[in-house]
């Protein structure tokens, strides 16, 4: 079994709104000193907006680390005085305009442990109404509406390719796919 590293010491490099960079020194099983890097955050929360009519609403924004549009759930960072719910409900309607009454918690995960720190809090919301979006001044989101099985499709053709969206869609696909087969 692999053995538990023990920390000697951590340090904050760098700390912006969004996340922290660390750097931190532990014992490697040797007994020689080893260093960490990696990011810390809040914790983000993914949405599943789930329309009257059963379609789904999904994001298209364009990502500056990959240079490409991305397709992906409604999602962001969980303020620091916020519940994984309350930054859900703050992001679905920033991003989409939409607000529901009905949220069902899907599960948490961590998309990247090998170098961040970054709890996912997955969530299903049952939307109510739409208007229209309170975008910051770094967004700009086409909506999409999707069917289950066009989403199925998309990732597939690989439409969409972000982690933490296909994570989301893994949790929740079960819930929507049943009732259409």
């Amino acid at each position: 079994m692999p053995k538990h590293l023990k920390k000697l010491s951590e340090e904050v490099l760098h700390e912006n709104p969004w996340y922290t960079y660390n750097h931190d020194t532990y014992e490697k099983p040797n007994g020689e000193e080893g260093h960490y890097y990696y990011t810390q955050t809040t914790g983000v929360s993914f949405i599943v907006p789930v329309m009257q009519d059963g379609r789904i609403l999904l994001a298209l924004q364009y990502r500056y680390l990959k240079e490409k549009q991305s397709i992906e759930f409604p999602a962001g960072s969980i303020g620091p005085e916020d519940s994984p719910l309350e930054g859900a409900k703050r992001e679905l309607l920033e991003e989409t305009g939409c607000t529901a009454t009905e949220w069902m918690k899907i599960g948490t995960f961590e998309p990247a442990n090998g170098y961040a720190k970054d709890t996912t809090h997955a969530f299903i919301a049952y939307v109510d109404a739409q208007g229209e979006q309170v975008l910051d001044d770094t967004e700009e989101i086409e909506l999409l509406y999707r069917r289950p099985d066009e989403i199925e499709d998309m990732i597939r053709r690989g439409d969409i390719w972000d982690g933490q969206t296909l994570a989301t869609w893994a949790l929740v696909r079960h819930r929507f796919l049943e009732k259409t087969q």
